[in-house]
């Protein structure tokens, strides 16, 4: 059996998904199609709006196999994220991986990929983060000295990361249809204006699919977690120990959490040229999550492979290539594993208001 690989948050899953999956079958209409969600928390620093359960119910009307990326890669930079993401794939052999892309260019991203190896460019980098620029901006300014025009399409970014790491893949591009920022509301909606229309209860069913709409129905915003949040930086001693808390910015945070009413207001207070946005709520998580610089040391490598869901082509393709797998395929949970006790720790943070919550230890995968 053959397979191909997508990565994904499906936060929500809307028409744009839907779209980007009717591709892939295109392309390669035998394979199986392997899906690695991330899971109740996500790479941009926001909380799903549905958890990684509900997801992977919506996503297996559409894919064959549903793996979970592991909050410990999956809230992190896009270095992070593309390695621990790409590592699962690598590691159940699949042979085509198809990305969603501003420019849809290939050949002008593996071009960079060939760049950033070099030890000109990586000299380069260096010297502009040490002016104070952020890493984005300072990737964008040392491609420029190579004479590569980069923007700031995060899609692409991710790309980038996605060739650099996988294995002997067929790699493809297909170009998004909307602006990842854009709030308008149309046909095929980005997924920040419809989590946008969502906090302000508007009805968004002509921009997502019919079983992702039924799925929308207990939603997760991050204001819901700011007074815990606000709890945990006034009752810690050191954020620094948190990861991605780095060079002071603990005093910052500390002087300005008490003016802020919402998460919104204190990026507001706390970002400067160094700490954009998304640094900044990926590092709210990881203050509220409680994930230490010390956890990320200990958990560079992926552990396992935790299967969320899977339908009857997806589980013939698991037992296909599990004897080939250099990882552990988990079904369950397995307390022997760090990255898995963090997920304990961190979903039962993101579920700690609901009064149904099944402990995640008790979680099996779902048989679509």
């Amino acid at each position: 059996m053959k397979s191909v690989g997508i990565i994904c948050e499906y936060n929500p899953f809307h028409n744009g998904h839907l779209y980007h999956i009717k591709k892939v079958k295109e392309l390669y209409p035998d394979y199986v199609v392997i899906a690695v969600i991330n899971s109740d928390f996500t790479q941009r620093g926001d909380i799903s709006l549905i958890d990684k359960w509900k997801k992977t119910e919506v996503a297996l009307n559409y894919v064959d196999l549903v793996i979970e990326l592991p909050f410990v890669f999956g809230t992190q930079a896009a270095d992070v994220f593309t390695k621990g993401s790409t590592d699962i794939l690598n590691a159940l052999k699949v042979e085509a991986f198809v990305f969603g892309s501003e420019s849809a260019d290939i050949n002008k991203l593996k071009e960079i990929v060939r760049v950033q190896k070099t030890d000109e460019y990586n000299k380069k980098i260096k010297d502009y983060l040490d002016t104070g620029l952020n890493y984005p901006t300072s990737l964008a300014k040392a491609l420029n000295d190579f004479g590569i025009i980069l923007e700031n399409n995060p899609n692409d970014l991710l790309g980038i990361g996605y060739i650099r790491n996988l294995n002997n893949m067929e790699i493809k591009a297909i170009k998004r249809t909307n602006d990842y920022h854009s709030l308008d509301l149309n046909k095929i909606s980005s997924a920040t204006s419809i989590r946008e229309a969502l906090k302000k209860g508007m009805d968004v069913k002509e921009y997502v699919p019919p079983v992702s709409y039924d799925s929308l129905n207990e939603l997760h915003f991050w204001d819901d977690y700011f007074d815990l949040l606000k709890y945990k930086i006034l009752s810690s001693k050191d954020l620094s120990i948190y990861q991605t808390v780095d060079e002071g910015i603990e005093n910052k945070i500390k002087k300005n959490i008490l003016k802020a009413k919402n998460i919104e207001e204190l990026i507001n207070l706390v970002k400067s040229k160094r700490y954009t946005y998304n640094k900044l709520k990926r590092m709210f998580l990881h203050i509220l999550c409680s994930f230490t610089k010390e956890e990320a040391k200990r958990c560079m490598d992926i552990q396992y492979i935790r299967v969320l869901g899977f339908n009857s082509k997806g589980r013939e393709y698991l037992n296909s290539v599990k004897k080939e797998c250099n990882l552990p395929i988990i079904a369950g949970y397995d307390n022997s594993f760090e990255m898995m006790r963090i997920e304990n720790r961190v979903s039962d943070i993101y579920n700690i208001k609901k009064d149904d919550y099944l402990e995640e230890y008790k979680h099996k995968p779902i048989i679509f």
